[in-house]
């Protein structure tokens, strides 16, 4: 039979972002021979994203509400550079139906979900429903939100205590709180679902129980509106105040019958919605009862997602182009192959001797690791000033070795080679971690780490080297600015 050549939907991608995801996203691009667009806001003139991308647009000042949150800048940039698609990243406009809803009216391709499945999948109620509907185990809770304090008490009585109040449109750990009986549920109700309305434009709130000393795991999954496959899980248990810290692939903590339950779950719910794109589903598994709840689900590519590529070499991000073009899925499931093991820790701006207060400033010096299964990702250069208006996420750094106890050497010795100097970061955390024993045996859950910390304090780090430094940037120009 003939073969059939799809034409492509489109030949230059907006990337609606900034930092090392839109440095990953251009790099990915350009593989797939597509032009790429970035934008920027005033802090970001000097950003490798907009010295990589064939057109840079500025979109507004420095804040992100006054520029990578505009939403009519960001589609204004779309049609004044003539990008075909749009690429949100992670964070930002990532996980906004109505902007994925306004990408897709213009005529432009979203690469990512449709709209509807990320406002089913997005809001945190809505996605449990959905997961109850499909079978899959969700942690004991309310079905849908909960509109008052007095409702949620009485549900709480069913539930059980201690019981979390949780923003149906959070995410990345905020929009969350904790009560341990009615007296104290009744008071943070109130608090919840003000700062959930202040946080997302969202003040609707979902109960569920509190477990504790869960481990966080999260299945990576691909679908092209048709068929789906996974691509095996992560753990992401070390976190600070619901932040991810670390990351591994796949867990140690689980056999290969929970695996397969794990996955196939993952599975029946990402096809219960014809899911589009790359999307993350997130569970609490319990170490003691070896049972595993769905939390919720990350309707986009994950900061982690390299551990993953890394287990099965597989480039995310690609994919995600490849079905935006119009491509049907490539992969199949029983040619998706668990190879090693694989680290990623975050490399973030932040003093962690000091409450891990940001540290932005002049990067004097870098030094990146080489060798084989090493891969950094980031944004960095010499002479790069790390703005103070934006996460502190720096880079990553991931590595891939045989098994476990392989990968966490290599970490050791990567992290030895890597050096970020004019700015404090969270290196020296990584490298006492790697030299912790409960972390060398896999012997922690979403709590440990911040137990850990008060129980291991950090040495003051030494105070960073900012000699004056000699900007050899390229601005964008009147043609692509």
């Amino acid at each position: 039979m003939k073969a059939v050549s799809i034409e492509p939907a489109f030949d230059k991608l907006l990337i609606a972002n900034r930092g090392e995801i839109a440095v990953r996203i251009i790099r990915a691009a350009k593989e797939l021979g597509l032009k790429t667009v970035a934008v920027y806001s005033d802090a970001d003139a000097t950003s490798l994203h907009v010295q990589m991308a064939d057109e840079a647009v500025r979109i507004g000042p420095a804040h992100a509400i006054k520029s990578y949150l505009d939403v009519d800048a960001v589609m204004q940039a779309a049609a004044d550079s003539g990008a075909g698609a749009v690429h949100p990243g992670y964070g930002f406009l990532s996980e906004n139906a109505d902007f994925a809803e306004r990408v897709e009216t213009a005529g432009l391709v979203f690469v990512g979900p449709t709209p509807h499945a990320i406002r089913t999948m997005g809001n945190k109620a809505a996605a449990r429903a959905a997961a109850m509907k499909a079978g899959v185990p969700t942690v004991p809770g309310s079905v849908g939100v909960v509109t008052d304090a007095d409702a949620a008490i009485a549900l709480a009585e069913d539930i059980g205590y201690p019981i979390m109040i949780k923003a149906s449109a959070g995410g990345g750990g905020r929009g969350i709180r904790v009560a341990k009986d009615a007296e104290e549920l009744r008071q943070q109700f109130t608090t919840a679902t003000a700062e959930a309305q202040a946080a997302f434009g969202n003040g609707e709130v979902y109960l569920e129980r509190f477990v504790r000393q869960a481990r966080h795991i999260e299945v990576q999954i691909l679908g092209d509106g048709q068929r789906v496959v996974h691509c095996f899980e992560r753990e992401c248990s070390l976190q600070r105040r619901r932040q991810k810290v670390w990351e591994e692939a796949p867990s140690a903590a689980i056999g290969e019958a929970t695996r397969t339950a794990l996955c196939e779950s993952a599975l029946r719910l990402a096809n219960a919605v014809s899911y589009r794109g790359a999307g993350t589903l997130e569970y609490l598994y319990d170490d003691d009862t070896r049972e595993f709840f769905f939390i919720e689900m990350n309707t986009r590519i994950q900061v982690e997602h390299p551990v993953t590529e890394m287990i099965t070499g597989i480039d995310l991000v690609k994919e995600m182009l490849r079905i935006a073009l119009g491509q049907p899925l490539r992969l199949k499931q029983e040619d998706i192959r668990l190879t090693g093991a694989a680290i990623e820790v975050r490399i973030n701006a932040e003093n962690a001797a000091k409450n891990f207060m940001p540290s932005p400033g002049v990067v004097s010096k870098l030094v990146v690791p080489g060798g084989p299964g090493v891969r950094f990702d980031s944004m960095l250069y010499e002479g790069y000033k790390v703005p103070a208006y934006y996460d502190s996420l720096l880079g990553k750094l991931i590595v891939h070795d045989t098994d476990r106890a392989s990968a966490l050497a290599r970490m050791r010795r990567a992290l030895g080679e890597l050096k970020v100097e004019g700015i404090h970061t969270t290196i020296p955390l990584h490298r006492a971690l790697c030299d912790d024993a409960a972390v060398a045996e896999a012997a922690f859950h979403t709590g440990f780490l911040e137990t850990w910390l008060t129980a291991n304090p950090l040495e003051p780090a030494v105070p960073p080297a900012t000699p004056p430094v000699t900007l050899t940037v390229t601005l964008p120009t009147k043609e692509n600015a």
